[in-house]
C-alpha cells in the first residue's frame, strides 16, 4: 500500500496502552484491597499500579497529540466527530446522574 487515504476519516493503529492501562487498573484494585486488609506489599502494588496508570495516560495522550499535530490525521470531519463524541458522553453522564437522583427522590417520597 502506498499509504494514501481515500476517505477523510482516521483509522487508528493498534495500541498497547489499553492493555497496559487495564493491567494497571487491575493492580490498583488488587493493591488497594490488599492494603485495606493489611496484607504485606499491598501498598507497594497500589503505588506501582498508580504510577503505571499515570504513565499510560501520559504516553497515550502523547500519541493522540502526535497523530493530530505532526501526522495530521485529524481532519475537520474527525474533529467534528470528536466534538460530538465528547458532547454525547457528557449528555449520557448527565442522564445517568439524573436517573440516580430521580430514583432517590422517587423512593424517598
Amino acid at each position: 500500500m502506498s499509504g494514501q487515504h481515500y476517505h477523510p476519516f482516521h483509522l487508528v493503529d493498534p495500541s498497547p496502552w489499553p492493555y497496559v492501562g487495564s493491567m494497571g487498573a487491575l493492580g490498583l484494585t488488587t493493591g488497594a484491597v490488599m492494603y485495606f486488609h493489611g496484607y504485606q506489599n499491598g501498598e507497594m502494588l497500589m503505588i506501582t499500579s498508580t504510577l503505571i496508570i499515570l504513565g499510560v495516560m501520559i504516553v497515550w495522550w502523547r500519541d493522540v497529540i502526535r497523530e493530530a499535530t505532526f501526522q495530521g490525521h485529524h481532519t475537520l470531519i474527525v474533529q467534528r466527530g470528536l466534538r460530538w463524541g465528547m458532547l454525547l458522553f457528557i449528555l449520557s453522564e448527565v442522564c445517568f446522574f439524573f436517573s440516580f437522583f430521580w430514583a432517590f427522590f422517587h423512593s424517598s417520597l
